[in-house]
């Protein structure tokens, strides 16, 4: 899960940038503010990933805040400036601002923002998913997915506990976020290959360690299948039948 903190006194601003920001189940909105004390206290509380920051006078002196957080804490967030004009353009850059935001703001331009900084923080570190309905949360680990199955636009979590998680989302929306150990391996799965207990390539199956459930695969997926058989495959021997 990404906690992102918004930093701006523009209700249409905060709006816009949270109703980007639903399309993509790892991101959290820890809030918003317009106060420097405040803002400063919840970022250095809460740690959040991701900083959106209106440098148009809502703070004054905007950068002292940024130069103040790279003191007090190693988790240093991105920070994505906000901006009517481009003049500050230079300061963003040496204060280390990740992004730069220009007023008003529009919705491509904030999704391309959010996706560079998805780019920048690797999948392989998240070990949580957060699923949102409405304002019901619900955190998954990661570790305990052992795999995922799409039907139509829903996709459901089978849980190394037993249960099943079902998530009003794509499987496509949870193959770009999950980390490395997921591979997709049907048009309709993503397994986790830490669970992989036996791959049969004549019956197309992946077989799951817990519940021994049997997950199908694809010829088309077959590159990700050879994947997890190297990774797994470190000694092998051949067995008599």
């Amino acid at each position: 899960m990404r906690n992102y903190f918004i930093i701006d006194n523009n209700p249409h601003s905060i709006q816009s940038i949270k109703n980007v920001l639903e399309d993509y189940c790892e991101f959290n909105c820890i809030g918003a503010s317009c106060d420097y004390n405040n803002a400063m206290n919840t970022i250095l509380k809460e740690t959040p990933d991701l900083v959106f920051f209106n440098i148009d006078n809502v703070i004054e002196n905007p950068f002292k805040l940024a130069q103040e957080l790279n003191l007090f804490n190693d988790d240093f967030p991105v920070f994505i400036a906000i901006s009517s004009s481009k003049d500050k353009v230079y300061e963003v850059i040496k204060n280390g601002f990740f992004d730069f935001l220009l007023n008003p703001l529009t919705e491509l331009e904030i999704r391309k923002s959010v996706l560079k900084v998805l780019k920048k923080i690797p999948a392989q570190s998240r070990k949580n998913i957060c699923l949102k309905s409405y304002k019901d949360y619900q955190y998954l680990k990661t570790e305990e997915i052992l795999f995922l199955k799409a039907d139509n636009n829903n996709t459901d979590f089978y849980m190394s506990d037993g249960n099943i998680i079902s998530a009003f989302k794509t499987l496509k929306t949870f193959e770009d976020i999950l980390p490395i150990n997921f591979h997709r391996i049907h048009k309709s799965y993503i397994i986790n290959k830490n669970y992989v207990s036996r791959i049969q390539y004549g019956k197309f199956l992946c077989t799951i360690k817990r519940n021994n459930y049997e997950v199908p695969f694809t010829k088309t997926y077959i590159g990700n299948i050879e994947s997890i058989n190297k990774d797994l495959s470190e000694f092998s021997y051949q067995s008599l039948n």
